[in-house]
């Protein structure tokens, strides 16, 4: 078995939630959100639970020093190669410093360090050990997208630098989208269908049993008057920043950090419920549309040489990645930890020319579902994943239904 032409890396950089849609789980300052039950409904209240807690610990710019190995220059466009797109996340986050003058949703040097130490594992798997891509960037082998905040695209420029080691042949150059059109995380602003769903599921989680005990326990632990708005989410989203940076706001939450992280994943898969086939096609679906794209793309031999890559990098969140490890079957019930990558690797059998597929979840080997094996073959990969790829048209018609009922209402 020999590599082939696509390598898809799906990578979460080092850090914490951003803010109402989704939050690249970049190694930042402080964020005030969390997972997938976001919605800009709940923002200003989120926004002051969050800053209740960041305000416990001086958040130092000296943190923003970036490594000179990380440097490593960039451009941003669209998908067409125009104008980088606002960032309406990037103007929100701009609204609020923190103690000691850091500025929320920044990635600091812990953040860059550890993104260029995952491309730096990317170099010796693909460059060292395996001579598979050039030891320098060369935009002919290499599509890079990211979603449109700065902390991402920096966690990007990171990982880059540790991947080539900071040379290249040419430019390198970032893509993105606006928000409104992103499909790199769960778009609750442009799929009301998936929003109407979201919002009643995260009602619904927080009044159960379990979950509100706790959350009430923690929070009068921690000193915090029961009419803030808190949740597991904001609770991990600090609580892990802090940790990163050897920080220490309140001795409560370092008690409580595993009923934390395990109360914020049991309130993500209440909202997101595998059984409900429609959500998670919803939330992840038009990314695994491009990921069959791509894929089926590389195996076609009437494809042009200059349309194929053998490196598609998408730098994508927390949020992204734990429907889409639902999907594929392979969720270990933890939230993704810092600058962890979610690989797809495509390989042709010498002999008989089949193509297959193997999946690595942290540097882990997987069996995604549907496949015999951890060497799956790739139409049983794509058949596995059919069941929830959503196209650009059937995405926009499915999230249009609650539009429709709720005219109707």
């Amino acid at each position: 078995v020999t590599a082939g032409a696509f390598r898809a890396t799906l990578f979460w950089p080092a850090g914490l939630q951003g803010w109402c849609v989704a939050g690249s789980h970049k190694l930042e300052s402080w964020a005030w959100e969390g997972v997938v039950a976001l919605e800009r409904t709940a923002e200003v209240a989120r926004l002051c639970g969050g800053a209740l807690l960041a305000a416990r610990v001086e958040w130092n710019p000296q943190l923003l020093e970036v490594p000179p190995q990380t440097q490593f220059d960039y451009t941003v466009t669209d998908l067409a190669g125009g104008p980088k797109p606002h960032s309406p996340y990037d103007s929100q986050y701009s609204r609020t410093t923190l103690k000691g003058g850091m500025l929320a949703g920044q990635l600091t040097k812990v953040g860059m360090q550890q993104m260029f130490a995952l491309g730096e594992r990317l170099r010796k798997n693909y460059v060292e050990d395996v001579p598979f891509l050039s030891p320098t960037f060369n935009p002919q082998e290499v599509f890079v997208r990211s979603t449109n905040m700065h902390r991402n695209l920096e966690s990007t420029r990171c990982l880059l630098a540790g991947l080539f080691q900071r040379q290249k042949e040419g430019p390198v150059v970032i893509h993105t989208v606006q928000a409104d059109s992103e499909v790199l995380y769960p778009n609750y602003q442009s799929c009301q269908n998936l929003r109407t769903r979201v919002r009643g599921r995260k009602e619904a989680a927080t009044s159960q049993p379990q979950i509100s005990e706790d959350l009430k326990e923690v929070k009068e632990g921690m000193g915090l008057d029961s009419s803030i708005e808190v949740d597991f989410f904001i609770l991990l989203d600090n609580m892990a920043a802090e940790q990163a940076h050897s920080l220490s706001s309140c001795p409560t939450l370092q008690r409580f950090a595993q009923v934390v992280e395990q109360r914020a994943v049991d309130t993500a898969l209440y909202v997101l419920q595998r059984e409900d086939r429609e959500s998670l096609q919803m939330a992840v679906g038009p990314f695994l549309h491009i990921l069959e794209s791509s894929l089926l793309t590389s195996v076609d031999p009437a494809t042009p040489p200059s349309e194929r890559r053998k490196l598609y990098l998408y730098a994508t969140h927390d949020v992204t990645l734990i429907p889409l490890l639902m999907t594929l079957g392979i969720f270990d019930h933890k939230w993704p930890p810092f600058a962890v990558d979610l690989t797809v690797e495509l390989y042709q059998h010498q002999q008989s020319k089949e193509w297959f597929v193997q999946l690595y979840y942290n540097g882990e080997e997987q069996v995604p579902r549907g496949c015999p094996d951890r060497l799956c073959p790739l139409d049983q990969f794509l058949n596995a994943m059919s069941a929830y790829t959503l196209s650009p048209e059937k995405y926009h018609a499915l999230c249009s239904q609650a539009q429709a009922v709720g005219s109707e209402e």
